[in-house]
């Protein structure tokens, strides 16, 4: 015989209700210290020289003027001009002065002492009590 149920009958329901709560907690820490240390190493420049040659090239010759100071072909040339006593008064072109400028270059090393810093990243363990650290302060 089929069981009759009755239409009275109240089942009871239950709900089980979850609250989640989150607190932090220290779980290690972090100790950071720099370290400075001097190194020697060598760096290289190339360093440029300037090396004047003088030539004196004797002329003798009467002139008008006192001529300029002009370059030809990368010589300097400088005139040394002298008054002569005379009957009258003549410009006499004694000597040149040739000055040649000559470069040279060369490639030099030499120590330098530079600093160095490095990062030392330490990881502690926690502290032994907890109770400490406030859930609201972020710690990271």
């Amino acid at each position: 015989m089929p069981a009759q149920t009755d239409p009275e009958a109240v089942l009871r329901l239950a709900e089980e209700e979850l609250h989640v709560e989150a607190r932090r907690r220290e779980t290690g820490r972090v100790r950071v210290s720099v370290r400075t240390r001097t190194i020697t190493e060598e760096v290289g420049q190339s360093l440029r020289s300037s090396h004047a040659s003088v030539e004196r090239v004797p002329v003798d010759r009467e002139i008008q003027e006192v001529p300029p100071t002009r370059e030809v072909d990368g010589v300097l040339i400088i005139p040394v001009v002298e008054e002569v006593l005379v009957v009258e008064k003549r410009l006499v072109l004694r000597e040149e002065i040739h000055l040649r400028m000559d470069e040279t270059e060369e490639w030099v090393r030499q120590p330098v002492e530079r600093r160095v810093q490095h990062a030392v990243v330490e990881r502690l363990a926690p502290e032994a009590d907890d109770s400490s650290i406030d859930p609201g302060k972020d710690i990271s």
